[in-house]
């Protein structure tokens, strides 16, 4: 067990490097930082927290499209057939994948729909490129504002199921599986 007295190099290391991100946050300071209750949260995962924070602050947003070099750019989904578009979306999400876009909740939409909602709404949507090993993009493919139906049926859990019911009092659809099961890339647990 260490004495608290007595810190070691890596707490030395820890409290440096705390204070030299919570000086660069500073111009970027709101109430989101007071949220952080740092007597409960041990200085090397509060530095985590902070350089996320840092780097979304500094982080450019671009078009997912241009996370790329060259910039992503798909055919538009008429000009394919059904088996080279399959191809082409598998190698897409695995691209989107290595530049840290998960895709969640796809699993509703057939091969053709997803392509286009990653050609018309993903890759051309400003977001911030944030170069952290740790952080994933992930894009929702279910608006379950827009879709609640779909969500109901293909995602929600019975919990979430329920609470809706009871909040809404309207009848629940069926819950039954996606009809497009995909195995799709995930983000590595930590």
């Amino acid at each position: 067990m260490r004495n608290s007295q007595n810190p070691t190099s890596d707490d030395v290391e820890h409290l440096l490097l705390n204070a030299r991100l919570r000086d660069e946050l500073e111009p970027y300071l709101d109430e989101s930082i007071h949220l952080l209750d740092v007597r409960r949260m041990p200085t090397q995962a509060e530095n985590e927290f902070l350089a996320s924070m840092l780097a979304w602050e500094r982080a450019p947003a671009l078009p997912i499209s241009q996370w790329f070099q060259p910039e992503m750019q798909l055919a538009h989904p008429d000009t394919l057939d059904d088996m080279t578009l399959q191809g082409v979306l598998q190698e897409t999400i695995q691209q989107l994948y290595d530049q840290r876009v998960v895709l969640d909740f796809t699993d509703h939409l057939t091969d053709r729909q997803l392509y286009c909602v990653i050609y018309r709404d993903i890759l051309p949507s400003h977001e911030k490129k944030i170069d952290l090993p740790k952080n994933f993009l992930h894009w929702h493919c279910l608006d379950d504002s827009d879709d609640v139906e779909a969500w109901l049926r293909f995602y929600a859990t019975e919990a979430e199921r329920q609470v809706w019911q009871e909040e809404t009092e309207l009848p629940l659809p069926p819950s039954e599986p996606a009809p497009y099961p995909r195995k799709m890339p995930r983000r590595p647990q930590s």
